[in-house]
């Protein structure tokens, strides 16, 4: 059983205690977050120390890390907060639910966070600091890159191929043998059916509100 300290406090820190402690074989024992974000002692009854000081108190050689922090500046406060704990020597962690379908035969990046009901067929290939949330399809031989954020029920066709710092929200659906470029914002319910650019920002229509209420309708 490897032993574990989560960097965050936040609602993904506190998920993340949740499955790593119910479904995976590490013990998590202790959070850290940057000095100046530190409010307390204690988080969920662990103990919470500066980030600055984590090395000390829980060494790399016997304790492993899971960065737990939101898609924010596109993926990249997680990814600088990954950056700085592997130059501090620690393990990255990566959790994948026993509840998701995990058909393919590569193995993950660390730092990844795969939810379940997800669905990742054979030749599916993920990279570092990947966050897979709940019921997302993954078609087969499809690639994902470094430092992703995939929401709920989003359908990736088979052949995709997810450059790294990207966001795709909740039920979007690509296409298959689409490149998704690097740094590409996708709104919820989008659908994409060719190539993006890179940083390009795709929002889907947003519904109307009807010009008679609820009650005038005939159902």
């Amino acid at each position: 059983m490897a032993r574990l300290v989560i960097f965050g406090t936040g609602d993904i820190g506190k998920l993340a205690y949740y499955y790593f402690t119910h479904d995976s074989p590490h013990e998590v024992v202790a959070f850290t977050v940057d000095r100046a974000y530190r409010h307390g002692d204690n988080f969920l009854d662990l103990p919470v120390v500066d980030f600055e000081e984590v090395v000390d108190r829980y060494p790399p050689a016997e304790y492993q890390m899971f960065i737990a922090i939101s898609y924010a500046r596109m993926n990249r406060v997680r990814a600088s907060k990954y950056a700085q704990a592997k130059a501090l020597g620690y393990k990255l962690a990566s959790y994948i639910s026993s509840r998701c379908t995990f058909l393919t035969e590569y193995e993950v990046g660390d730092n990844c966070f795969i939810l379940e009901d997800n669905t990742i067929q054979p030749f599916v290939r993920i990279g570092n600091n990947v966050t897979l949330w709940s019921g997302n399809h993954i078609g087969h031989e499809s690639t994902i890159g470094d430092h992703v954020f995939i929401a709920s029920h989003v359908v990736v066709s088979g052949h995709c191929n997810i450059g790294s710092y990207c966001f795709i929200g909740v039920n979007a659906t690509l296409r298959n043998s689409i490149t998704v470029a690097p740094e590409t914002l996708i709104g919820a319910g989008a659908i994409i059916m060719k190539n993006t650019v890179e940083k390009g920002v795709y929002i889907p229509q947003h519904t109307d509100l009807f010009h008679k209420k609820s009650d005038e309708i005939k159902l």
